[in-house]
């Protein structure tokens, strides 16, 4: 959980306390959701660690990335993508495909298998995630749902960061 603090530590002292508030309780529902998503990735055929579904959706979104392009998206170093990479093709789910229109690029594209896997561990996580939903009163799913799109409208606005750092 995200409360550090003593006794009266969600008591608002000033003009913005309250959002640290309500900041402190989303990242404990974002806690209870990461954990929830991890899980249900797990339940999949196949297991695969965060690291290896994150470049495999990031491939689904855009085929035929080089190397570095995917250690840039994900933001780890080429030999750490190489390696990566070397353990998804091993498992059948991700070819290295030399570039057709320059010789010396490969180009990293998805199996049918592993097309396959992040539909499993998709569907398995809307699955989990609707099992929480359905405990939620209609009005509060709903209050959610508006929430959620409101949050990612004012995070798009922004242009907030991602690593906590201001614009």
């Amino acid at each position: 959980m995200t409360r550090l603090g003593g006794i009266g530590d969600d008591r608002p002292n000033g003009p913005g306390d309250d959002l640290l508030a309500v900041a402190r309780a989303i990242a404990d529902a974002v806690d209870g959701l990461a954990h929830l998503w991890a899980v249900a990735a797990q339940g999949a055929s196949l297991r695969l660690s965060p690291h290896q579904l994150r470049a495999l959706r990031i491939l689904e979104a855009e085929p035929g990335l080089n190397l570095t392009a995917l250690a840039e998206g994900m933001e780890i170093g080429p030999p750490t993508a190489s390696r990566l990479c070397d353990r998804l093709e091993a498992a059948g789910l991700l070819e290295r495909l030399l570039h057709p229109h320059k010789r010396r690029e490969v180009q990293l594209v998805l199996t049918g298998r592993g097309r396959q896997v992040l539909s499993e561990v998709a569907e398995r996580r809307s699955r989990a995630l609707a099992v929480v939903l359905a405990g939620m009163d209609p009005a509060a799913r709903e209050a959610l749902s508006r929430g959620m799109r409101a949050f990612l409208t004012a995070r798009d606005g922004t242009g907030a960061r991602t690593d906590g750092a201001p614009p």
